[in-house]
């Protein structure tokens, strides 16, 4: 099932892109904008010689602080400095310059577009505010350049400068403000994109904690925080998938869609887009039964915004038809890719057509429709070019199909020539020669080319070491190295890649996820194999435990797990445990039915043999225990000669 969807992945699963969440903080900004923020003075001929910008955008964060904006002394009424009978003229008319200029300056600074203008006139400010009054330009400008993504080393420095002049104010009500919870998502966000994610995850765990202690104060209105929590979770996903914590970042990435179906209307195409990231998600993580209803969903919004044989529908026929593959509907699945095809046909896009043909190729294979799949692979290699990743892809399941039929040579070729196209891609796209080689080993793998397998999934690891947001990948791959050292007898071999993929593995999704139990349960059996049954037992105790609760106690790994446990007691000689985790093996199968009478009677065989073997090692324990007499001292001595002369003869 896995390996009819592995390689669909990665085309259809791009990483998610800053705009989308930036489109929601878009209106938020001017929230933060230093001339919105702070009091706008404007030199007038009548009487009041200073009017105020209003505040009441502001009304509802009543405690937004005022050393974010500007200097008290700039925005108190200024009425009070003029001299109704024009004494004192000089000096008021060098004040009202200096408030003119700096006016100016914020005005030059909220009109430029481009980063450069911006920074420009930054510069600017620099020369006419206090440090202290700088925080909310610091956090606009920061923004700015992170929202364009070339410079993120400079908008890290930005967002660090605002978070200090906000750390470093006197006003405690500062702690849970929301121009303090941007900022963090800034610094968030700048670091994700210099690849520091335990940084990233550390400010926005913070920001997280601040807008949530601004919801139970009620200080600020819901539609004022939505955009900025919308932006934390968003990003919060991106940080843990890059980590390779993808089941946890589901979590933050269905928290965002939620925020956005309060916030949108029911039926846009933002939402559209946003129940199909969920799917892609749980796709990601082989999660198809959760993925489907988030895709259909999508497909339903963009049926009915944008039409029936629109390129989005096309595209979401195109990962309905992976989740059905992932299900084991294979039909459903067809009928899905040729939907899809026909449309994306209509609309000439030649590329992701080529894709989607690979792909009905691949779900023929699941079907069992070689020679149909063959045809079809003949048809789409004649389109691709000659060293093109597509021709490597089309090699790849003509190998697939020919591996089924038994044409192992002829798979062969089609793997090398596949191999020959990605080693000169390994520099340019390393994370997708590195799937493609994980598909090539398993395929050289189910022909008993295990060297090569091995061999080839040792330069995929090397290649994923080197990607800072693969490294749950890393663990995989380890894993499988260990598990085919395993298989071909190379034991010791084996350890140090199964050990590094639980901790891998742990690190990632968590010490309870499937994944390291099937790890600890090979590790498990090279202990054993290693005659150290003590660690095996350890091994096989904490496979047992993380089975029962991520597959449930009578799924047939869970009680493998608890078999394996019951043979590492029997090998240190502890047969009453032995007997007890075997009982339980039986019952788990008694439960199965029918379908699983082979498996019982093995399990009652093994049970029955674990009784025998205790009963005679209680009886050599009871003879150990009595004295002896003199004759029976004479005849255990006269069957101790027997037995040498036996071995002797």
């Amino acid at each position: 099932m896995r390996r009819a969807s592995s390689r669909l992945l990665s085309h259809l699963l791009q990483p998610p892109t800053k705009a989308s969440y930036y489109i929601v903080l878009r209106d938020s900004t001017s929230y933060f904008s230093p001339l919105a923020a702070a009091t706008t003075t404007t030199v007038t001929t009548n009487d009041q010689s200073l009017s105020h910008k209003s505040l009441t955008h502001l009304n509802s964060c009543s405690k937004t602080p005022s050393f974010l904006f500007f200097s008290p002394k700039t925005s108190q009424n200024l009425n009070t400095l003029v001299d109704p009978n024009g004494q004192n003229v000089s000096k008021m008319s060098s004040r009202q310059r200096k408030i003119k200029e700096r006016s100016q300056i914020e005005e030059a600074f909220e009109s430029a577009e481009s980063a450069d203008d911006m920074l420009e006139a930054f510069k600017d400010m620099e020369a006419s505010f206090d440090e202290r009054e700088l925080g909310l330009a610091c956090l606009k400008m920061g923004l700015k350049l992170d929202q364009e993504g070339e410079d993120p080393e400079k908008a890290l420095s930005f967002a660090q400068r605002a978070l200090k002049i906000m750390d470093d104010d006197q006003n405690n009500s500062n702690k849970s403000s929301l121009p303090l919870a941007m900022t963090l998502q800034l610094l968030g966000s700048a670091s994700y994109s210099l690849n520091k994610f335990n940084d990233s995850l550390g400010y926005l765990n913070r920001a997280n904690r601040v807008l949530s202690k601004i919801e139970q104060e009620g200080s600020c209105s819901a539609n004022d925080i939505r955009p900025v929590l919308h932006a934390v979770q968003f990003e919060l996903y991106n940080t843990k998938t890059a980590m390779g914590r993808r089941e946890e970042a589901i979590g933050n990435l269905r928290k965002s869609l939620e925020i956005k179906e309060m916030t949108l209307e029911e039926d846009s195409r933002e939402l559209g887009k946003a129940n199909r990231d969920v799917a892609e998600a749980y796709v990601a993580v082989l999660n198809f039964k959760e993925a489907l209803p988030f895709c259909l969903k999508a497909m339903e919004i963009n049926k009915m915004q944008l039409g029936h044989n629109s390129v989005e529908v096309a595209h979401d026929r195109r990962l309905l038809g992976v989740i059905y593959t992932g299900l084991e509907e294979h039909e459903k699945a067809l009928e899905q890719n040729q939907l899809s095809q026909r449309v994306l046909k209509n609309w000439g896009c030649s590329s992701d057509l080529l894709r989607a043909e690979i792909d009905a190729a691949n779900m023929q294979i699941a079907l069992g429709r070689y020679d149909e799949a063959i045809n079809t692979l003949k048809g789409v290699v004649q389109q691709t070019d000659k060293e093109s990743e597509d021709r490597a892809l089309v090699f790849i399941s003509m190998a697939k199909a020919l591996c089924n039929q038994e044409k192992f040579a002829d798979s062969k070729r089609c793997l090398e020539i596949a191999c020959g196209i990605l080693d000169k891609k390994e520099s340019s796209s390393p994370l997708n020669v590195a799937e493609a080689f994980m598909e090539i080993s398993m395929q050289y793998e189910t022909m008993n080319e295990f060297e090569t397998a091995i061999s080839l999934l040792k330069r995929t690891m090397a290649m994923l070491e080197k990607l800072p947001q693969e490294q749950h990948s890393v663990g995989g791959v380890s894993a499988r190295i260990g598990w085919l050292l395993l298989l071909t007898g190379k034991v010791e071999e084996a350890i140090p890649y199964l050990e590094d993929a639980a901790e891998r593995l742990k690190e990632s999704f968590g010490s309870k996820h499937f994944g390291v139990g099937y790890v600890y349960n090979n590790l498990g059996a090279a202990y054993l194999e290693l005659d150290r049954p003590q660690s095996a037992a350890q091994m096989f105790a904490y496979a047992k435990d993380i089975m029962d609760v991520s597959l449930g106690p009578h799924h047939a790994d869970s009680i493998e797990a608890c078999q394996n446990l019951s043979k590492a007691y029997a090998a240190m000689g502890s047969y009453p445990l032995a007997i007890n985790f075997q009982e339980k093996v039986v019952e788990s199968w008694e439960g199965h039915g029918p379908s699983a009478q082979d498996e019982l009677k093995e399990a009652i065989r093994v049970l029955e043999q674990l009784k025998s073997k205790a009963r005679g090692s209680s009886s050599d324990s009871l003879m150990k225990a009595l004295p002896l007499s003199r004759d029976s001292e004479g005849l255990s001595g006269r069957n101790l000669k027997s037995r040498v002369s036996v071995k002797d003869r």
